[in-house]
């Protein structure tokens, strides 16, 4: 495990900050309640935690619309806050992960503000600006991630601005040194206050193409998904190298970016040695619903059949980081649906749905990534009007299922399954009120089962999936399946089982099997090299050779008797 670096050897835990612990009675999550709980970050084996966006801003897309990429927003509290928070994770041997949001600034940003002003400003060419079309409509048929033009008017300097996600988030004009210099001067900043990493986010879009056309639509309102239009687009990866020259190199840190659309045999170009980041989180095992782009309203929902591809997915992620970079293991984060509803049916036991992702998150290969209350096995909400959802994104997305001839408990349905708030719920510490988290009213309302599955309730029950998640975060990090399952390779197992994902990983004279029943009936199976091995860990007791129950899953052991 000496070959190994730092973050290679740990647990990533992701914060979603304005909802994780709230000290003031604000009802809005702070980094002084970050830093109360670092403690219980180190009973679930974390050594780094990924803070998503404490930056000051409007909060029009929860503080991914930045106005000065080197402060902290007040709401979250102050620098000294925040230098304390990075001493005291030291302290316990957890770091501080930043999350750079570099694609676009705030429409507060002192640069926008400035750059619409005029086309001679100081900052004219800092954001993307072009001509309306000779009928005075916006320069392409784009439509926003969240829904919408992307494309808004500014009267001032009589011209467009691109915005890949909200008005309100303008896209930064990459092609300008400029810009690219004050990014990294701003990262720079951040590695001399001592944090050790960063999540760079929606990466993937800060190129654009030379020529802006129209693309073919993809539903009813005439317009084209964005992220079809530029993500990836050639010459990307030249900016990204100059980034990890001017930023990373020299550092004891990790990167990982987010990268949708990266395709698993594409992955050598972007991490590793030759490649940009240390890690990338690729979503093909999340986007398992949407075939035709990110519209929810065309998503196929869940259905048994995204097992095997899942399967095919994951295997493909490992294989393709066997030999170069280092792969970010993860089912949730703040913009994804939780995952005891992802991978499985509204039937499913949901504590036993909860603790096969475990599984799966504490024994494929790389860092695993928990997010904020997967540990509970937290699941989706349900409001009954779309008034409820603070989500931009759910608004947009509601507003084109109606205009595709949705009703509205038709759309309503698709946001309380896709919904971003379903993963940004307040924390459910206590069973008292609003779960612990706040003792003023909670930005978004705490979810109901609080009582039951909370930090509270669970530490006390050693079924519960915390203390099944603290159990698995042992045994990956120490004992005798610590080396296979951090050093180990990977091989897939019954890949043409339906139901049952099964794998190996392999280290020296030991190899751990790992195998999950993702269905409603028992299982069988047929793996002789299984003989003589010691079972590790099990989600139901009394678990048998050749078959598994309902959503069972199972670890197990066994000495090879030499090292391969």
């Amino acid at each position: 495990m000496n070959d190994l670096k730092w973050w290679q050897k740990t647990n990533v835990y992701q914060v979603y900050p304005k909802s994780f612990l709230d000290t003031t009675g604000s009802g809005m999550g702070d980094l002084n309640g970050v830093t109360e709980k670092l403690d219980y970050l180190n009973t679930l084996g974390v050594g780094a935690v990924w803070l998503t966006p404490v930056y000051p801003s409007p909060m029009v897309d929860n503080g991914y619309d930045i106005a000065d990429f080197t402060g902290i927003d007040p709401s979250y509290g102050t620098m000294a806050d925040m230098e304390r928070l990075i001493a005291e994770g030291k302290r316990r041997g957890i770091r501080m992960v930043m999350d750079l949001v570099y694609n676009h600034s705030s429409d507060k940003h002192p640069w926008f503000i400035d750059s619409k002003s005029s086309r001679d400003s100081e900052h004219s060419d800092w954001y993307i600006w072009r001509d309306a079309k000779p009928d005075g409509s916006a320069p392409t048929n784009w439509r926003s991630i969240f829904g919408g033009s992307a494309w808004t008017w500014c009267e001032a300097r009589q011209q467009y601005y691109l915005h890949t996600f909200a008005e309100a988030q303008p896209d930064l004009n990459w092609e300008n040194p400029q810009v690219r210099q004050a990014l990294y001067d701003a990262a720079n900043f951040w590695l001399d206050k001592g944090v050790g990493g960063f999540r760079i986010d929606a990466i993937v879009y800060i190129k654009k193409p030379a020529e802006f056309v129209d693309g073919e639509p993809d539903s009813d309102d005439g317009m084209v998904n964005i992220h079809s239009m530029i993500a990836n687009t050639p010459g990307i990866l030249d900016f990204l190298h100059e980034f990890k020259e001017k930023v990373f190199q020299g550092h004891d840190i990790f990167t990982v970016a987010e990268a949708n659309g990266i395709e698993p045999e594409d992955l050598d170009k972007w991490v590793g040695e030759k490649g940009v980041f240390d890690m990338l989180f690729e979503f093909s095992h999340m986007n398992l619903e949407f075939p035709h782009g990110e519209l929810w309203s065309q998503a196929t929902g869940y259905s048994p059949a995204i097992i095997p591809r899942l399967k095919q997915v994951l295997s493909a992620s490992q294989f393709a980081t066997a030999q170069n970079g280092w792969y970010p293991i993860f089912f949730e984060n703040h913009d994804q649906m939780r995952c005891v509803n992802h991978y499985f049916p509204f039937t499913a036991d949901r504590i036993l749905a909860a603790k096969a992702v475990a599984v799966m998150l504490m024994t494929l290969r790389g860092t695993p990534f928990i997010y904020e209350g997967q540990e509970l096995g937290l699941a989706n909400v349900a409001w009954g009007s779309i008034e409820n959802y603070n989500d931009i994104s759910s608004h947009g997305q509601y507003d084109l299922a109606l205009a595709e001839g949705k009703t509205p408990a038709e759309a309503l349905d698709i946001v309380h399954r896709y919904s971003r708030d379903n993963a940004r719920t307040p924390m459910q510490w206590t069973r008292g009120k609003n779960a612990g988290f706040t003792t003023g009213t909670p930005w978004l309302p705490v979810h109901e089962d609080f009582r039951q599955q909370c930090v509270e309730t669970e530490a006390l029950d050693e079924d519960s999936v915390l203390s099944f998640y603290r159990r698995m975060a042992r045994l990956r990090l120490y004992g005798e399946a610590a080396g296979v399952l951090q050093q180990g390779d990977y091989t897939e197992l019954l890949p043409e089982h339906p139901s049952i994902m099964a794998f190996k990983r392999r280290f020296g004279c030991r190899s751990v099997y790992t195998l999950i029943n993702f269905t409603d009936r028992a299982e069988f199976y047929d793996l002789p090299e299984l003989t003589g091995a010691k079972l590790l860990a099990e989600t139901i007791p009394d678990s048998a050779h050749g078959s598994l129950r309902p959503w069972e899953s199972v670890i197990y052991i066994k000495e090879t008797g030499e090292a391969i």
